[in-house]
Parts: structure tokens; C-alpha cells; sequence
């Protein structure tokens, strides 16, 4: 998997998941631009990259609105020259309650980043790679665009449907040499789930952890560099004639019924 030469654009590089593909992005050669409405956490992933001897560019953009997804494309464009590898990943989890409670406002928050930022990504993203005649694109779903999660309606929803616009854009854009792909983390070791382990355990939040990994067959959360690993591969030459499918990275949890887990069970 060399990327040298190659310019990989990643949103939600901040922290995390864009974090950790980010880095690896760099490790294998490519230059990379970092996207984060988290100002401070863009500058510094690419100040890790750039002290470990690679070369990353930092932009600040929120993904629901056009105008900062045209800049942040314009930014690669005018830095690096082109875009090959693009990994659509910021979200976020919204809070955990059952549909007949869920706020609205924060329903079309998680819909907004969730899917509109995807949206807006491949909307400004696909013309360059068009241009060029090349590209490979990894939108970040969830197993929960693949099974019910009771208790999280607005992210199921979302990841739902970024499946669904990653097989209508891979379909689009496959005789322009682009390939479109989804990732499918199950529970990853990052922010987003403590956070829904603090939402649903003020307090203690280490007993839902418990509780979780137990029910996946590996016994344990998946790790960001896990999931950098797939997204690497699905934007290689590795993956020259593989689009529109979706890889799932969740140690055995959707394999097996039993383990999905209802968010708001007590």
C-alpha cells in the first residue's frame, strides 16, 4: 500500500478514527490534507504528521456547509494539485433515547453531519476526481447502517443512509476510474463511544464498557488503526475494481445476532 506521491483528504481528522487514517495516510507516503471543525485538533494531527517527517496541511470546516466543504477542497486543490484518496468521515452520536423521545433538534444535528457533511463531501470531492480520472473514496458508516441500534434513531438513520448513497455514487462514477466504498466500524476505541458510555452510566461509564465487549465474540473494542487499516486498503491499488460495497470492521458483533446490543436496555 504506497500512497507516495498520492494527496488523501480526511474529514474529522481531528481526533480518532480521521486521526489514526490521517497518520497512516502519511506513514505510507501520501500528503495529507486534515479536516476538523476542531480547529486546535486539525493543527494537531497534522503537527504529528509533520514531526514524524510527513507532509499535512490543516483546514477548519464544518461539513454542513457548502461553502466551507468547497474550501476545504479548494485547499487541497491549490496545496497539493489533486485529490486521490478521500476518507468522508466526521460524525457524531447525538445523544441516546427511544424515538417516541428524541429531540428534533438534535435528530437534524446527526443527520446534518452524519449525512449531509457525506453528502457535500462527494458533491465538491467527485468533479475534481472526475477531472483527473481517478480516485478512491471511503465514506465512514457504522454496523449501525447495517442492524438496528435501539436507542440511537438519528445515527442509525444516518449510517443507514450513507450506505445507500455510497452504492448510488460508486454506481455514478465507476467508469470515470473512481471507486466509492463505506466503512462499517462497529464499537471503536475513541471518544464517541465513552461518550455514549457516560450518557447511558453517569458516573460509571467503565460498567456499559464492560458490559459491550463482552457481548462482541473478540472481547474487546475495535482500534482506530483497525479501521485505518481497512480505509488504506479500500483506496489501493489493492482495491482496484472493488466499489460500492461495504466493509465491516467489528470483531464478530454483527456476525452474531445476540450481540447487538440495545442501547437503552437496563
Amino acid at each position: 500500500m504506497d500512497f507516495t506521491g498520492k494527496v488523501a483528504v480526511v474529514t474529522g481528522g481531528g481526533n480518532g478514527i480521521g486521526r489514526a487514517t490521517s497518520a497512516a495516510f502519511a506513514r505510507h507516503g501520501a500528503k495529507v490534507v486534515v479536516v476538523d471543525r476542531d480547529a486546535a485538533g486539525a493543527q494537531a494531527t497534522a503537527g504529528i504528521i509533520r514531526q514524524n517527517g510527513g507532509d499535512a496541511a490543516a483546514v477548519t470546516a464544518d461539513v454542513t456547509k457548502a461553502a466551507d466543504v468547497k474550501a476545504y477542497v479548494t485547499a487541497a486543490i491549490e496545496t497539493y494539485g489533486r485529490i486521490d484518496c478521500f476518507f468522508n468521515n466526521a460524525g457524531i452520536e447525538g445523544k441516546v433515547a427511544p424515538t417516541a423521545e428524541y429531540e428534533e433538534a438534535v435528530f437534524d444535528a446527526v443527520i446534518g453531519v452524519n449525512l449531509k457533511g457525506v453528502f457535500l463531501g462527494l458533491r465538491h470531492v467527485l468533479p475534481e476526481m472526475i477531472r483527473q480520472g481517478s480516485g478512491a473514496v471511503v465514506n465512514t458508516a457504522s454496523i449501525a447502517g447495517l442492524v438496528g441500534t435501539p436507542g440511537m434513531p438519528a445515527y442509525v438513520a444516518s449510517k443507514h443512509a450513507v450506505i445507500g448513497l455510497t452504492k448510488a455514487a460508486a454506481g455514478e462514477v465507476a467508469r470515470h476510474g473512481i471507486r466509492v466504498n463505506a466503512v462499517c466500524p462497529g464499537p471503536v476505541d475513541t471518544r464517541m463511544i465513552h461518550a455514549l458510555e457516560e450518557q447511558l452510566a453517569p458516573g460509571n461509564a467503565a460498567s456499559v464498557a464492560e458490559r459491550y465487549q463482552a457481548a462482541i465474540p473478540s472481547g474487546r473494542y475495535t482500534t482506530a488503526e483497525e479501521i485505518a487499516n481497512m480505509v488504506l486498503f479500500l483506496c489501493s491499488d489493492l482495491a482496484s475494481n472493488t466499489t460500492g460495497g461495504q466493509f465491516v470492521v467489528d470483531g464478530g458483533r454483527t456476525a452474531t445476532p445476540g450481540a447487538v446490543t440495545n442501547l437503552i436496555a437496563r
